[in-house]
């Protein structure tokens, strides 16, 4: 029988006594694996990882409240961009859809189909920068360089239709700054000729390297009920098993019209809901987000995308919540019309939020080098929990 002493050191924030062999480690905010200025309170018990709490608020933008300064409700559409900024079509994506429905419009078919295609493609960049930085994190820098690559050639598309390669104010409420270039369609069919066998090569080099598997199998699980309880989404819950894809589970624009498949987590390496699977899910994610690029650009229709701009944006008073299936998860936006302008209130749940709530779940019992494993397969975008 072990009786073990505590000191009459306190935790803030652990709600209990630290223990005589425990000691409380700072993890960041200044530090290469936290993914931006993010600090983890680690209470360890020598190289295991006893509890841990995150630290917000080092990068607070005040998203929220900038937007209910604004005399427009077309303002907001730069301020989302910054939220999860290396996705900014996906957060413009969910506003103006939000938009919309408030303003009872319907927008030009072409319209939705461009959006979608840039929608997919900006889940592309942010997968590839995701499962790059996640190799870097556990100590391989070559699949970092060849996502990098990879992602050039979506932001020269980006660059050519708007002009920007990283915040891009393109999703206007009622249709888009910009309609297509004439060799749009050549442009994305080359790129998914292009990108197909390189998610091939990356696999090959990464995912199913034995260094890789090891350090990242039966790591960080979150089985599927904690994930639920979690409110967990995007890949952090489909690598837990669970089959959830607002395109698919509560669809909008023209998702019901385009043929792809949800991919989860199955354990594959060890057990199913590990930082391997959620790895994983967006490899496959990719690979989904290319069938959706070659169908939609197939169907692309001709058309005004300007043709239901509104001339005047003043919504009735009323509120709604509307969500969209961003690449870190479920984005929703709500939104409250005084029937004024300027919006009175504009609140949003953050799928990088949520998911980071999960991390002291996933983080209890492993060792200390594994938390840096355990929030990169979570990830997140400082800019969009700091909101």
């Amino acid at each position: 029988m072990e009786e073990r002493m505590t000191s009459e050191r306190t935790v803030a924030g652990f709600g209990r006594s630290l223990k005589t062999e425990e000691m409380v480690l700072s993890m960041g905010p200044q530090h290469p694996s936290t993914h931006g200025v993010l600090r983890l309170e680690l209470v360890v018990d020598g190289e295991i990882v006893v509890d841990v709490i995150p630290h917000l608020g080092y990068l607070h933008r005040c998203f929220e409240k900038h937007c209910e300064h604004m005399t427009s409700y077309q303002q907001v559409i730069p301020y989302a961009d910054r939220m999860d900024y290396v996705a900014a079509m996906s957060n413009e994506f969910g506003y103006v859809v939000a938009m919309e429905k408030l303003l009872k419009i319907k927008v030009p078919e072409r319209v939705e189909y461009i959006r979608v295609i840039m929608a997919e493609f900006s889940r592309i960049v942010s997968h590839l920068i995701a499962v790059g930085t996640y190799g870097m994190d556990i100590g391989a820098v070559t699949p970092f360089l060849f996502c990098m690559r990879d992602r050039e050639r979506v932001l020269d598309i980006f660059e050519q239709t708007c002009g920007a390669r990283l915040l891009y104010n393109y999703m206007w409420i009622g249709g888009l700054s910009h309609d297509v270039q004439p060799n749009f369609a050549e442009k994305v069919r080359s790129f998914c000729t292009y990108f197909r066998p390189k998610l091939k090569e990356l696999n090959d080099l990464l995912s199913y390297n034995k260094i890789f598997i090891d350090r990242t199998a039966n790591v960080g699980v979150l089985p599927a009920d904690v994930a639920l309880n979690y409110a967990v989404s995007g890949p952090t819950l489909r690598g837990s098993g669970v089959r959830w894809d607002v395109r698919k589970n509560d669809p909008y624009s023209i998702y019901p019209t385009l043929d792809f498949e949800i991919p989860v987590g199955t354990g594959a390496m060890g057990t199913v809901g590990d930082c391997w699977d959620r790895y994983m899910v967006r490899v496959k994610e990719m690979e989904q987000s290319v069938n959706i690029l070659e169908q939609a650009i197939e169907k692309l229709p001709p058309g005004d995308v300007q043709a239901a701009l509104p001339k005047r944006i003043r919504p009735d008073a009323g509120d709604l919540y509307v969500r969209t299936e961003t690449p870190k998860g479920e984005l929703g936006y709500y939104l409250v019309s005084d029937g004024t302008a300027s919006p009175f209130r504009v609140k949003v749940k953050s799928p990088c939020f949520v998911n980071l709530s999960a991390l002291p779940a996933m983080a209890r019992g492993s060792m200390i080098a594994d938390v840096v494993a355990i929030l990169g397969s979570i990830d997140i975008v400082l800019g969009e929990v700091d909101r």
